[in-house]
């Protein structure tokens, strides 16, 4: 089995998360994709935090009617800073022997990669698969990590160009304006249930 691994904020998760996770399981010929919500991002504030649970809850709402995707807990439940290594470490402990693990990055996260936690275990748990961005390509990226020991396994794939994000999101409820056809209707509903973002981004 090939374990898509998709970490994230997820605050909230929307519909390009979603074609993310699809056209990997295409393009890297994935059995499964794990939606994995951070707990505490160790390179930026999460802004507007509702909590991990209930990202996590989002992620859940997000998956419930595609049996290729599904959603993890391994960071919420370890305290202190979510660092991918400990990540990869845990599912690997968790996991089939023979079930490889696949770790899908951002071109952006992919070039700071030398910057993480033990970058080279890293390469050596996962097969790493990046998503290509027109302003930052392989070559970019592949400049970035020289000398990184397993950089040069790294793969890359494209995905159609979503323009939206969850601070897009979060603004939109906040502003009291439409996020149907933006996030899942999943979502969309327990937004609503639970009444999150409603108060201006970055006012609490």
């Amino acid at each position: 089995m090939r374990l898509g691994i998709l970490g994230g904020v997820f605050n909230p998760p929307h519909l390009g998360h979603l074609v993310c996770a699809q056209e990997a399981c295409v393009r890297l010929e994935l059995d499964q994709v794990l939606l994995v919500p951070v707990r505490e991002a160790p390179h930026r504030e999460v802004g507007d935090d509702p909590g991990a649970q209930t990202r996590l809850d989002l992620c859940q709402a997000a998956t419930t009617d595609d049996d290729r995707l599904a959603c993890s807990r391994v960071e919420i439940d370890r305290p202190g800073p979510s660092y991918t290594v400990d990540t990869l470490r845990a599912l690997r402990e968790e996991r089939a022997a023979d079930e490889e693990l696949v770790l899908i990055l951002g071109a952006d996260q992919a070039a700071e990669l030398r910057s993480w936690r033990d970058p080279e275990a890293v390469l050596g748990l996962a097969e790493v698969a990046v998503v290509e961005r027109a302003d930052l390509g392989p070559d970019a990226v592949r400049a970035r990590l020289e000398g990184l020991a397993g950089a040069e396994r790294l793969g890359f794939f494209s995905m159609p160009r979503i323009d939206v994000s969850s601070t897009l999101v979060r603004r939109r409820v906040a502003d009291g304006l439409p996020v149907r056809y933006l996030v899942p209707d999943a979502v969309l509903a327990l937004i609503a249930e639970r009444g999150l973002y409603r108060a201006r981004v970055g006012t609490r």
